[in-house]
């Protein structure tokens, strides 16, 4: 059993992924890197499963890179480089990659620093929620030399902007859970108290929900930021004549039409 990463799942569908490593700010080793990626395996075949919360034990979200070592698999002749693109090929990159193609809704509930790494991993979900008290810091630059990873170079001049992405990642300043909200790289922030309450609130939500319409409109989105208007037009065609044959629309006619709530639970 992997201690570095806990999940349990609740009688409405709500996996809940949480790393593991307090001590550490969660920061990524061998162990939590696997135990994300069995989670997410789990959460992707198991038909109970209707949408995944992923947070932090204790006060940070993930400090990024377990610097000590992180225990991962490593040959005596290989440099530091060769060990970062092995781990990043195997583990890391297949971690976000997990966590973004999971056909089930994933809310991020960032519930303090997300560093390094952890500024990926932290952006890697649908909907991202943060604590008042998160920030989010890309120290990769000015600290260690390299650029950032674990898809922070991806998401964040995509969410913020090239400028403010070059900014934070050439000075390694702090950003405020509250400014992360007013520039667009999360949702929305809630006190620290209340912020597993709120994602459990989110999820809840998602789980009655015609779960593959919303992981659909997740992929559009993505779709989007890369193509002409012309080619997004093709792919919404391409993508409502396999959703309008499938059932959940189907149910949410008639639901429509019967004036009364759609079940998009038991659908045949």
């Amino acid at each position: 059993m992997n201690e570095e990463v806990k999940k349990e799942i609740n009688d409405s569908g709500v996996m809940i992924i949480v790393l593991n490593r307090p001590k550490s700010l969660n920061s990524l080793n061998y162990g939590l890197v696997t135990g994300v990626i069995e989670a997410f395996d789990e959460a992707a075949s198991n038909d109970e499963v209707r949408s995944v919360i992923l947070t932090g034990e204790g006060r940070g979200f993930c400090s990024g890179a377990d610097l000590s070592g992180g225990g991962w698999p490593t040959e005596p002749e290989w440099t530091s480089g060769e060990i970062s693109a092995n781990n990043m090929e195997l583990f890391l990159n297949p971690m976000i990659k997990k966590i973004v193609a999971c056909p089930k809704p994933v809310v991020n509930a960032i519930n303090g620093i997300a560093a390094g790494g952890g500024v990926g991993l932290a952006l890697s979900g649908d909907i991202l929620i943060a604590a008042k008290s998160a920030k989010f810091k890309l120290v990769f630059g000015k600290q260690l030399g390299i650029i950032s990873d674990v898809g922070a170079s991806w998401f964040v001049p995509k969410l913020i902007s090239r400028a403010r992405a070059n900014a934070l990642a050439l000075l390694g300043e702090d950003l405020s859970a509250d400014q992360a909200e007013e520039w667009g790289l999360i949702w929305k922030t809630f006190d620290d108290e209340v912020l597993l309450e709120e994602a459990m609130k989110i999820a809840l939500q998602i789980s009655d929900s015609a779960i593959e319409g919303l992981k659909a409109c997740v992929h559009a989105h993505d779709h989007a930021v890369n193509v002409s208007l012309d080619e997004q037009l093709v792919y919404e065609t391409k993508t409502q004549r396999v959703l309008c044959d499938g059932p959940a629309f189907k149910e949410g006619v008639v639901a429509f039409l019967e004036k009364r709530k759609p079940n998009f639970r038991n659908l045949k």
